[in-house]
């Protein structure tokens, strides 16, 4: 499948705020949004107020970009969302959040998003005792998330292990660090999302 490959701080910089798409990086002072504020591309001295549809595009974006997720599958999930019972914005980052590569960067087993859906392309992750490659897959409450026993003889695994400890893990989630061995303790609740994302112009834009 396609998937965007181009320079990732553009996107940050194109949004005006950090998507937190390269990890460590983006909470340093080398980040480009911090380095340079303005949107990429030759600048015009124009001033031009933004439709509700625009606003509506963007948070639609920022959300498909912060996840990763094109917008083939991205529509795949709101379409989920809105078959679900409750409020379809929450639904919707419920999914996303849920999603085994997200997963995998919420235990603090990779430092982004990108790197977390790497690491289950190239088979280094089980879940609940079986290689699972898909980076969309949608876990359940209490389905256990591991490493293969091949792939803690990594010298990535390693420094892994050394570096676990810093690592903050969210509430719905549980990890055993002697063996970074993580389980689905709940499904995430909104609070529990720290992503500075309005789903409701996201149902909005989806909904016209």
């Amino acid at each position: 499948m396609a998937r965007y490959t181009g320079p990732v701080c553009r996107l940050c910089r194109h949004q005006g705020e950090k998507l937190m798409l390269k990890g460590y990086r983006c909470a340093t002072r080398q980040c480009a949004v911090e380095r340079r504020s303005l949107p990429p591309g030759q600048q015009r001295p124009r001033r031009r107020k933004i439709s509700d549809r625009g606003l509506q595009l963007r948070e639609k974006q920022k959300a498909r970009q912060s996840y990763g997720v094109l917008e083939r599958q991205f529509r795949k999930h709101f379409a989920e969302a809105e078959r679900r019972p409750g409020i379809t914005g929450e639904n919707l980052l419920q999914i996303l959040e849920m999603r085994l590569d997200n997963v995998v960067f919420r235990l603090g087993f990779a430092d982004s998003r990108s790197q977390a859906r790497q690491i289950v392309c190239h088979g280094h992750i089980t879940l609940n005792g079986r290689k699972t490659d898909i980076p969309s897959c949608i876990v359940k409450v209490g389905d256990v998330i591991a490493w293969r026993e091949r792939s803690t003889r990594t010298e990535y695994y390693r420094i892994l292990a050394e570096q676990i400890q810093d690592k903050i893990v969210p509430s719905w989630l549980s990890l055993e660090v002697e063996n970074l061995r993580g389980q689905v303790l709940a499904p995430p609740s909104r609070t529990d999302i720290d992503l500075r994302l309005n789903e409701k112009a996201i149902v909005e834009y989806y909904s016209r």
